[in-house]
């Protein structure tokens, strides 16, 4: 994949800027006027003789040595309008279209200020984009005028009423070249209820239609086995009549069979004096943390130059990468894979978050700018929020010889955003703490994937959650990107294990002690959890050391032992994801190498420039700029309780201060109490003054006077 230079131009500060006029920040997303721009300089560049249908417009991040460079000075405070700052360029995504089959996937980079086109590379064909919106529309229409789907679907007996609706989905891998093709999985949806919210999955239909994805044909049909056990990989055990015996699993709340409950009272969050974070742009500032968001198509939103009290944390954080492998044997079952970034783009697929749904308090929105199919930009609403919430406890002590408590409670300040893909939902979230602290949280929700399963039956490959649906088994495999920059960017990475040590009579008599190993990362590796030896991984700046403790400063996590990829070595799922190997990846970081499973997996047959690759060039990383890539996910085995709609399945990877600070970070925070706390009806309370406090039976209130003033409650 050749890239070609076209031209070049100084350095320029003089691009278009957002409404308010102000030249934008290199890490800014491109807004309308800058995305239509760049769309009109690649039109303008591909001339009128082809037809061009756009995927993707969104800001190319500078290069890391000229980006740094610029926040040195902006940290400095030595930033004007004259400073000369990266170039500010936009990546275009497309496909040149010569005729029904003959597409070129191209990309293109634009610059902002002068409005050309400065590079171009035609991807090889046999890479595929991943897909778009306006392709999913044209992927129903495509079947439900195909000759070959009316057939099959002329099949089966449906009862009155039921309509049929498609759910595009990436045509995975299986070790064939072929088209670039789109998928879809079938259900039927009862509209006797009039309600166009009712729940299609509950009638999964048997077979799948594959489309070639530019002469917009249906190539086959492929049927679907729906037996059970003791029919192993056997197909036809359908009847026609295959709706008869599912029933429905309504979750909107007017379709339910059940009244919602009644003894639910308000909790309500309030911030009186509002938030305590400001905003300006992307830049965000709370307490004592500072760091920009950015949001783009794959990656939905990442999180830049994270500053903790005036010192460097990390450069970049941000999901790479996530697969869902699905475990039923059966073909075609054995291509249902996804790559939720790399196939589809989170940024797509992010939800339109609402005012006290999806996040509470007092709430800062985030918009986007996506990409039509005729390049033109379109404002998409509130795909990230801010807000701040209260986790519990932060710190507490209790003076056992005064019984004076002195008590925090751990705010957060949460950068979240939610993905719709079909079936499922995740939630992301990034979660800075008044202790220096930094949790990326992932939430799996949504409703199961479900196939068709004969009456009366069960299956190895998954489990019934409602009749007539067997939901398969599968895995979500995530791999979150940490771009460390602790006190600079020049760090090492070290595994810290806790080992037992035998028996000395000099150093170890009672046989109580143990050892705490460091190893230092020296070349570009992988290595996995060891919850065993407590394997902590951490990223030190070894030029700096605490002068408390005399240790180099470091920040570190604890890698979960969460199962890796199930599928075999040898399979086509394995190898199409390699991150998903190992729970630790550290490479040395290279511009552009943002992505675990590879720049391209729609259709992949194996992982090309993900994360193995990049350990493969065997790279020195003690004292280097690296990169450490963390792998985690659920075996998702489905229980009933996940129908029809799935409570969340929560995973938190966890980054903390080690060595970092002299002391808590948090032994500053405030700790007033709470005078919006009250007592329920029948309860009592002892005070530190040793008066007893009651509740009234009948309704709430106050919990009393404050304590001693020199009390921190």
């Amino acid at each position: 994949m050749a890239t070609q230079n076209l031209t070049t131009h100084p350095m320029r500060s003089d691009g278009p800027g957002g409404p308010s006029g102000m030249i934008p920040h290199p890490l800014d997303q491109l807004t309308v006027t800058e995305v239509n721009l760049a769309r009109e300089a690649i039109l303008k560049a591909r001339g009128n003789t082809v037809a061009v249908h756009f995927r993707s417009i969104f800001l190319e991040e500078p290069p890391k040595k000229q980006l740094s460079q610029f926040l040195e000075l902006e940290h400095s405070g030595k930033v004007s309008l004259q400073t000369p700052r990266p170039a500010r360029r936009a990546t275009a995504q497309y496909d040149v279209v010569y005729g029904d089959k003959n597409h070129e996937y191209t990309e293109s980079c634009v610059e902002i200020a002068s409005g050309l086109e400065v590079e171009k590379r035609v991807v090889e064909k046999v890479h595929h984009a991943s897909l778009a919106t306006h392709e999913f529309a044209a992927f129903t229409k495509a079947c439900f005028t195909s000759p070959l789907y009316k057939k099959a679907i002329a099949e089966f007996e449906l009862p009155e009423g039921f309509v049929i609706t498609i759910d595009s989905w990436p045509y995975g891998g299986d070790g064939e070249i072929v088209p670039r093709y789109t998928q879809g999985l079938c259900f039927a949806r009862d509209t006797r209820s009039g309600n166009e919210d009712s729940n299609h999955y509950s009638y999964p239909l048997p077979l799948i239609p594959v489309m070639d994805t530019y002469s917009h044909e249906v190539v086959r049909i492929d049927k679907l086995a729906t037996g059970g056990k003791d029919d192993g990989l056997t197909y036809g055990t359908h009847k026609k009549n295959v709706l008869d015996h599912c029933s429905p699993g309504e979750y909107i709340p007017e379709l339910l069979s059940q009244p919602l409950r009644s003894d639910v009272k308000p909790l309500i969050v309030v911030q009186p004096e509002g938030p305590s974070f400001q905003v300006n742009g992307n830049l965000i500032e709370w307490q004592k943390w500072r760091f920009r968001v950015g949001f783009n198509p794959r990656e939905g939103a990442t999180l830049h130059d994270v500053h903790y009290d005036g010192r460097s944390v990390l450069y970049r954080l941000s999901l790479s990468e996530m697969t869902v492998p699905y475990g039923d044997p059966r073909p075609p079952f054995h291509r249902k894979q996804a790559f939720d970034f790399g196939d589809v783009g989170a940024g797509r697929a992010a939800n339109n978050l609402s005012l006290g749904c999806d996040c509470l308090g007092v709430i800062k929105y985030f918009d986007t700018v996506l990409t039509e199919a005729d390049g033109t930009a379109s404002l998409a609403k509130n795909v990230v929020c801010l807000h701040e919430q209260d986790n519990g406890i932060g710190w507490k002590h209790t003076h056992f010889r005064t019984q004076r408590a002195v008590v925090t409670r751990l705010r957060e300040l949460v950068v979240q955003f939610i993905i719709t893909l079909s079936n499922y939902e995740y939630i992301f979230a990034f979660k800075l703490d008044q202790a220096g602290g930094i949790t990326f949280e992932t939430r799996a929700t949504g409703i199961v994937s479900v196939v068709n399963i004969d009456p009366g039956k069960t299956s190895p490959w998954g489990n019934v959650v409602s009749s007539g649906a067997l939901a398969q088994n599968h895995q979500h495999i995530f791999c979150l990107r940490i771009d460390p920059a602790i006190d600079g960017q020049k760090n090492t990475v070290f595994t810290e294990e806790s080992l037992p040590m035998p028996m000395f009579k000099e150093l170890n008599p009672y046989g109580n002690g143990y050892e705490v190993r460091q190893t230092p990362i020296k070349n570009s590796q992988f290595f996995d959890a060891s919850p065993m030896t407590n394997l902590t991984v951490k990223m030190i700046n070894l030029s700096k050391l605490n002068p408390v403790s005399g240790r180099p400063v470091s920040y570190k996590f604890i890698p979960t032992a969460s199962q890796l990829m199930l599928a075999h070595p040898d399979s086509i799922m394995a190898k199409r994801a390699q991150f998903a190997q190992h729970h630790v990846w550290v490479t040395k970081y290279k511009d552009g190498e943002l992505w675990a499973g590879g720049e391209f997996t729609n259709q992949s047959q194996k992982e090309i420039d993900g994360v193995a690759d990049a350990v493969a060039r065997n790279e020195n990383v003690e004292n280097e700029d690296v990169v450490v890539w963390n792998t985690f996910g659920l075996t998702h085995n489905p229980r009933v309780e996940d129908w029809p709609v799935m409570p969340v399945e929560i995973h938190q990877i966890h980054l903390r201060p080690a060595d970092f600070f002299t002391a808590n970070p948090a032994i500053d925070v405030p700790g007033p109490k709470d005078t919006a706390s009250v007592l329920a009806p029948g309860s009592e309370v002892c005070c530190e003054s040793g008066e007893v406090q009651k509740a009234a039976s009948s309704h709430l209130q106050s919990a009393g006077p404050d304590l001693d003033p020199k009390s921190n409650l």
